[in-house]
Formats: structure tokens, sequence, C-alpha cells
């Protein structure tokens, strides 16, 4: 679990909030519903707009990385695949057969089923290396979506204050109604930039770097499976396993 996020966001709006407090103004007027919806329900219809449905719920899916993100550790890894060369030098690559039904990993299933397969180094490289590069791109694609959506939260939350302004304006002849008005439409305002640049584009920017350490992950295990078909020393290749990552 990522403690770092959670500690980030409670950091950002504990010192908002606190703020406002030591200012003399009320949590409470801070917290409207009409520009939560206006500002969300807005930069939300927006980016699906703008990214087809498989991108859009590939985000979805992605989001909960922020707090637990996929394994990173190289180091289990490399351990099984040393495990899997010193077998297969003893035994033959046939031997890694049993070891396919364990693997829950689709990406490092699917080399060790090209391994067993008796499948050319240079094509294990290239399928996988094409798998690599598919996967990389949609996640990428995932990625953006929450940069889009800091990129259009200020403008909406602009729309939802301008909204708030003609609501005071219809009811100049009421000043009951005009600081609900008012408040909706700086609070919308606040809560466009607020939430672009405390949660969108952070978010955005945490999942391209777990994106950018898993192709760097899988690039390392596309060395380590090549080499394996390629019937290196198991020495060798933990060495050339381990030099993909600075210590």
């Amino acid at each position: 679990m990522d403690i770092l996020t959670l500690l980030g966001l409670l950091v950002a709006l504990g010192g908002i909030l606190l703020g406002q407090f030591l200012e003399g103004g009320k949590i409470a007027s801070v917290l409207q519903l009409t520009a939560f919806v206006i500002v969300i329900g807005g930069t939300t219809g927006a980016v699906m707009v703008q990214y087809t449905l498989p991108v859009f719920l590939r985000s979805v899916k992605m989001l909960p990385w922020i707090i637990k993100p996929p394994r990173s550790d190289p180091q289990p890894i490399i351990a099984e695949i040393i495990e899997w060369s010193t077998l297969a030098r003893k035994n033959g690559l046939l031997a890694l057969e049993g070891l396919i039904d364990g693997i829950t990993d689709p990406f490092l299933q699917k080399g060790l089923q090209m391994l067993v397969d008796g499948t050319e180094p240079h094509k294990i490289r290239d399928t996988l290396e094409v798998d690599l590069e598919a996967r990389d791109s949609m996640e990428r694609q995932a990625a953006k979506v929450f940069e889009s959506a800091g990129g259009y939260a200020p403008t909406i939350g602009i729309l939802g204050a301008v909204l708030g302004l003609i609501h005071v304006m219809e009811n100049l002849a009421d000043p009951a109604k005009l600081g609900a008005g008012i408040a909706t439409a700086f609070v919308a305002t606040i809560y466009g930039v607020g939430s672009a640049n405390l949660f969108f584009l952070p978010v955005s920017n945490k999942i391209k770097g777990i994106v950018h350490q898993q192709s760097h992950l899988r690039e390392m295990i596309i060395e380590g499976l090549v080499a394996i078909a390629e019937g290196e020393n198991p020495k060798i290749i933990e060495g050339r396993l381990q030099s993909f990552f600075v210590r």
C-alpha cells in the first residue's frame, strides 16, 4: 500500500481547511454540493467525450494503483527467472511446463509458454516487445485521462462560478438568496482549481510513473526469458537482470 498518497492528500486538504479555519472562516462554507456536482460532473463528462470507452474504463481500473500499485519489486521475479534458468539447464526447457499454470502474471506466463514451446529467442523477444508496447500505449493513454481532467476542471469551475453569478443576478430583489449564489460561484472555482492541482494532475503523474516502472520490469523479464532460451549461464543472467535496477 502506498501510504504517501494518502498522507499527501491529507496534508493538502488539511492545510487548506486549517488555513480557512485560522482566517476565521467556516469549514462548512466551502462544502457546497452544487459546486461539487457542477465541477466533477462537468469534468467527468468532458473526458468521456475526449476518450474512447476502453481507455476511459482502463483509467478507472488503474485509479486504485495510487493506493495499491502493482508489484514493482524486481528481486522476487529475478529469483524466479534464475530458478527457471537453472532448471532448464539441468533438465531442458520442457521441465518448465509444469510451472506455467502457477504463474498469475499473463505477460510472464506467455513468455514461459513460448520457452516451453521451443520458440526461437528472437521471436520470443519480438512477440513480447509487441505485447509490451501495446500495453504501455494503452496504460499511458489511460493515465492521460486524469491529466485531461486536470485541464478541464479549472475551466468547469469558472463555468460553475458564472452559473452562480447568474443565480445571484436573478435574485437581486431577494437579498436572502444572494449569499448562497455567491458562495456557489466562488466555491465552484475552488473545487475546479483544487481538484485539478490536488488530485487529477498528481494522480496522472503518479500513474505515469507506475506505468514506467511496470514497462521497465517487463523489459527485464524479456531479457531474462531470451537469455534462458539462448541457454546462458544462470549467474550471467542474474548479473544482467540486476543491472536493470540501480541499488
